[in-house]
């Protein structure tokens, strides 16, 4: 850094621009860091730049102080900072010399009272987890009766509701509670407004809805009375304050979560259209599924006739079968078939002649052969 001299007239010093702005700068880098509070206005950032600007302005008097940041740790710090918000700045002040423009570098920024509000909401949280106020998930009615809507007087967040439910689902019914959703009055007056819709006749769940805004604007719903009201409300809530980013207590109190107002819309009702395709196919299978097993019943009647109509027929084959089997064993035993191979039967009188000790000389006897018989007698 080239020294800053001043330009010797006479008795009279006189720097140059281009000194003075350098010695300024220099005399302003001995300065130390400090905290500045303001409202963020005018900011400007690109993704072609290698930093983010922004103004910040005193309310009380409309001063203002020309803020600059490395793009790379204004992403970092996450806080998605618009217009209006109040904020801390942690940095040193510098002067860019070539054209004398006097700013704040920040190396911080965190929202007003942002530090402390955050360790006091941790602190209640890890309470109320700890006693089991977050723990009851309770499912969603598929079709409910009526949906209970806490939200904002002329809030953007229920028109998204309303309009979402009436396209998705043409014949819900929907009971509105207007109240406060911002400011010191805003927990006690939604408490009131989520106790009256959960005593209403046939209201089965009530969303809770609010857009975005800035870390003060949603303080109420991380209001502890607000949030152990959602716990022990009687019907299910569905919690959808802010954008995906905020995490007030009352989305980790309630039965279901939404990132928006528009998805909480889809949480509580179905899609009609899809609804009804679902039911057409469901139909359908049905219809087929009967058509089967009709088409199984006839088929088993069908065969079921075919055994019965043949069962005569082959009973009888059987039977017969049967019975020429036996006469076969009986042929075969028949003392005919004996006369068949010229043996024969001799009798004497009612009686066959089994020993010769049973005749004597003189008797008469009817010997029998297989082809007839004939009277003998015995000498």
């Amino acid at each position: 850094m080239s020294k800053v001299e001043a330009i010797q007239y006479g008795e009279r010093k006189v720097y140059a621009v281009g000194a003075f702005n350098r010695g300024v700068a220099e005399w302003l880098q001995r300065l130390p860091t400090v905290w500045v509070e303001g409202e963020v206005t005018e900011l400007r950032r690109n993704p072609r730049w290698q930093s983010v600007f922004f103004t910040l302005k005193d309310p009380s008097d409309g001063a203002c102080l020309g803020v600059t940041i490395g793009r790379g740790r204004f992403d970092a710090l996450r806080l998605d900072l618009t217009d209006g918000e109040r904020v801390h700045v942690f940095g040193r002040p510098e002067l860019f010399e070539a054209r004398g423009d006097f700013r704040m570098r920040a190396l911080s920024i965190e929202r007003f009272g942002l530090g402390d509000h955050l360790a006091a909401l941790e602190r209640l949280k890890k309470k109320l987890a700890a006693e089991g106020v977050f723990k009851r998930r309770r499912p969603l009615p598929l079709l409910p009766r009526r949906i209970g809507l806490v939200t904002g007087n002329d809030a953007a967040a229920k028109k998204d509701v309303l309009a979402t439910i009436a396209a998705r689902f043409p014949a819900a019914r929907i009971l509105v509670a207007e109240t406060y959703v911002q400011g010191p009055l805003a927990a006690n007056a939604m408490i009131e407004a989520l106790g009256d819709l959960a005593a209403a006749p046939e209201v089965d769940v009530i969303v809770l809805s609010r857009g975005g805004g800035s870390f003060e604007d949603l303080l109420p719903f991380s209001d502890e009375r607000l949030v152990r009201a959602i716990a022990s409300c009687s019907v299910p809530v569905v919690s959808a304050v802010g954008h995906e980013q905020d995490n007030p207590l009352c989305d980790f109190a309630a039965d279901a979560r939404a990132s928006t107002p528009t998805a909480a819309a889809r949480l509580v009702v179905p899609d009609a259209t899809e609804l009804l395709a679902r039911l057409d196919r469901t139909r359908g299978g049905l219809a087929r599924g009967a058509r089967t097993v009709l088409e199984r019943r006839r088929e088993r009647i069908v065969h079921a006739h075919e055994r019965l109509r043949r069962a005569p027929s082959l009973a009888v084959e059987r039977k017969r079968a049967r019975l020429e089997h036996a006469a076969g064993r009986l042929r075969a035993l028949s003392p005919r078939a004996t006369l068949d191979r010229g043996y024969a039967i001799v009798r004497m009188g009612d009686e066959i002649v089994r020993s010769r000790s049973a005749i004597s000389t003189g008797n008469e006897v009817e010997v029998e052969l297989a082809d007839g018989r004939f009277g003998a007698r015995v000498e």
